[in-house]
């Protein structure tokens, strides 16, 4: 059963207007035109907003004035020089770039590329190239082929490659391609990035990249709880939103390939980019729920999780990933509450407000793209809402609010958020366009077409017949029709002259998604492991879950039941339980319990070792990567394991062994082999973050200014047979 929207249609129908005030659950914004510009009165104090470049010319003072304000939070954003506490001894490092905001004073490539992406492309694009240049580094390894990469920033078990969503700096610089020295790096950077990442992250057997979540990096707010202590589940996961990343760059890829004459390379990568597709659809995609998964994860395949987020789900339709008919399913199925939508759904009952329980204003202007593909008008409505609402009452286009509350402060030991910035610069991103696209229609062609809900227009056009919006030398003009016979208002007849456009609106009838039902907000709570022993010919399974679900190996078994027996696979079985709660939602998985045969072998490299039968294996090692914390750092320790078996074509494949806190496991490699056959292990040098010239600046860990660090201490390698088919 799908969960659709919690909020009713009544919900999302607009006030009467917004013109110099809003006021939302006792809390009252004021604005006031002042000569040369506003004055902002909300409840966190009063502001003053100067008139800026680009000027919205509307009814509501409001709208008016918080699109010059999301300009002057900029402007503040924009700097000479950068500085974070972990680089460079937190001595100011020079960069005319786009700083993460009040409180976050450095240059990352997560939000630099989001934000870039969302229009700053438009405001400042010299500002955005040398931001986005910032973040591509050569190597300094010695012994490592050469090349340009795109930095993944510090992150979950030590960096890439357990975080893999480095490719969404291209999704930025697509837009800053007329300056040739600018478009010559970034297709360098392009074409060494994406092959290392189909070396070390692409699972050929799955047909996606591994790696977290895109944006949602604090692993216990969206993953499992035990994955705090356990980020090899991470790396050897799939995300939605990456494995889009990865989608959109190679697209890029295929047709930057093809403007350059390289007509072999375009093919590869459209046929990588259209095999890609395919499987998004068909490992993310959960019909009952109408949804694509967040993530799937396994140690020996890739279990459904019935867990979503917002972001990969406007990505996955906004790159057209998702056909139309899945488009208006997934945005009649993920739910919103009045203030607007969450970032992940369900939320966590025992996390505090950050990702989860919160909105987050550049998501949610994916969202309002994702709208206004499908011509969603109540979506597109509340989502405008939403993003004026945030800034209005806190007079700065903060990081994130609470999903209830819209708040910035939510007392309590679960409260939050807990982390906040004022302008934020994807926030303040996400703002400009929304008035730009959003409100005004303009694509990223220069082309128009407004997409504006009926309910919109009291607040917008007043009693007056047009807005315009002045973009320097460009006006846009849109002209309201007569009558509003309609619920959303597109393009009519379309006049250009010199640097004006300006559209005549006419009304038209949308289909509306049916109405909504009510959705739960709260995942159940996580199970513990289940308890798995030999009894006879058969596994006992034991847990103390009475109403959910069996997992082994990646699939679903059935209704768990106490005391369970089933008979013995013949080769590694990994179980895992998921509890259910309201509406049919199932927890997040258990830690997974895995038994059965395995063998191991240790001593010098390269190990040999005998297939005891044909089939297919899979091997890991046991390793300790004390050089970093489990929330941090660069220093992943990365391998490729070289398997050469009689009879066999060699299988080379990387082996990931994140930041540890004592003895663990690496992820996994699947080979094949026959009965009998002697293989040979051995372990050639891989690559990690710390390798990249630019993390010399890396202060706060090891692996930066002391020089590129990838090691682990290596125990024993393990191998067992794997039971029925792999993934």
């Amino acid at each position: 059963m799908a969960c659709a929207a919690i909020v009713s249609q009544s919900a999302l129908a607009a006030p009467p207007a917004w013109h110099h005030s809003l006021e939302w659950r006792g809390h009252v914004a004021r604005v006031a035109v002042v000569p040369g510009g506003y004055v902002l009165r909300t409840p966190a104090g009063a502001r003053t907003i100067h008139r800026q470049r680009f000027r919205a010319r509307t009814a509501s003072p409001l709208f008016d004035a918080l699109f010059a304000m999301a300009q002057s939070d900029l402007k503040k954003d924009s700097v000479s020089v950068i500085e974070d506490p972990a680089f460079n001894h937190g001595h100011p490092i020079p960069c005319r770039c786009f700083i993460a905001g009040k409180d976050w004073p450095f240059a990352w490539t997560r939000d630099l590329s989001y934000s870039t992406d969302l229009g700053l492309w438009r405001f400042d694009p010299v500002r955005a190239r040398t931001s986005l240049s910032f973040k591509v580094s050569p190597v300094r390894a010695t012994g490592i082929a050469p090349g340009e990469y795109v930095m993944q920033d510090t992150g979950s078990g030590g960096s890439w490659p357990i975080s893999t969503d480095r490719v969404v700096w291209f999704l930025g610089a697509r837009h800053l391609l007329e300056d040739k020295g600018f478009a010559a790096t970034a297709f360098q950077a392009l074409t060494d990035t994406l092959a290392q990442d189909r070396r070390y992250t692409f699972d050929p057997a799955v047909g996606l990249y591994r790696g977290e979540t895109s944006f949602l990096d604090w692993r216990q707010q969206t993953y499992p709880e035990w994955t705090a202590d356990d980020v090899v589940f991470i790396a050897q996961s799939f995300s939605l939103s990456t494995n889009v990343l990865h989608y959109e760059a190679l697209r890029l890829a295929a047709a930057l390939s093809g403007q350059r004459g390289r007509t072999l390379a375009a093919r590869g990568y459209q046929e990588q980019a259209a095999a890609l597709e395919r499987a998004i659809n068909l490992r993310f995609w959960r019909p009952g729920r109408g949804l694509y998964m967040s993530y799937i994860g396994g140690r020996v395949a890739p279990a459904p999780f019935d867990a979503y987020d917002l972001l990969g789900l406007d990505l996955a339709i906004v790159s057209g990933v998702a056909d139309r008919a899945r488009a208006e399913r997934v945005l009649a199925s993920y739910p919103i509450w009045p203030a607007g939508s969450p970032v992940i759904w369900p939320e966590r009952r025992d996390q505090p407000i950050y990702h989860n329980s919160s909105i987050w204003p550049f998501v949610s202007e994916y969202t309002l793209r994702a709208a206004r593909r499908i011509e969603d008008a109540p979506l597109i409505a509340s989502e405008i809402r939403s993003l004026m609402r945030g800034p209005a009452l806190n007079a700065s286009n903060m990081e994130n609010y609470s999903l209830l509350e819209q708040s910035t402060h939510v007392p309590g030991k679960l409260g939050g958020p807990v982390v906040d910035s004022p302008r934020q610069l994807w926030s303040v991103a996400g703002y400009l366009d929304m008035v730009l696209r959003g409100v005004f229609g303009l694509r990223d062609d220069g082309s128009v077409h407004p997409e504006l809900p009926a309910s919109l227009v009291p607040m917008l056009f007043g009693s007056g017949r047009s807005i315009a919006l002045d973009l320097g030398a460009r006006r846009i003009v849109l002209n309201r029709p007569a009558r509003l016979t309609g619920n959303l208002l597109v393009a009519g007849a379309v006049r250009r002259q010199g640097g004006l456009t300006e559209v005549q609106l006419i009304a038209t009838r949308a289909t509306e998604p049916p109405p909504p039902a009510h959705a739960p907000m709260y995942l159940p709570p996580t199970p513990a492991a289940p308890t798995v022993v030999a009894a006879g010919g058969d596994w006992r399974i034991d847990s103390q879950v009475r109403r959910g679900f069996l997992y082994l190996n990646g699939r679903r078994l059935g209704p768990i039941s106490a005391h369970r027996r089933m008979a013995r696979g013949g080769g590694l079985d990994c179980f895992s339980v998921t509890a259910r709660g309201r509406a049919g939602l199932e927890s997040l998985h258990s830690p997974e319990t895995c038994i059965g045969p395995e063998q191991s072998a240790t001593g010098p490299w390269p190990r040999p070792w005998t297939a005891p039968r044909s089939g297919v294996y899979t091997a890991w090692l046991t390793y300790d990567n004390p050089h970093g914390p489990i929330s941090t750092g660069i220093t992943a320790a990365v391998r490729l394991m070289i398997i050469r078996c009689a009879g066999s074509a060699s299988r080379e494949a990387p082996v990931v062994m994140p930041q540890s806190h004592g003895d663990e496991s690496s992820t996994v490699v699947r080979f094949g082999a026959r009965a009998g056959a002697r293989c040979r292990f051995s372990l050639a040098g891989g690559f990690n973050m710390s390798d990249l010239a630019h993390f010399a600046y890396y202060t706060g860990g090891q692996g930066g200014a002391t020089g590129p660090l990838n090691s682990a201490r290596i125990g024993d390698l393990h191998v067992a047979p794997l039971s029925g088919d792999p993934p």
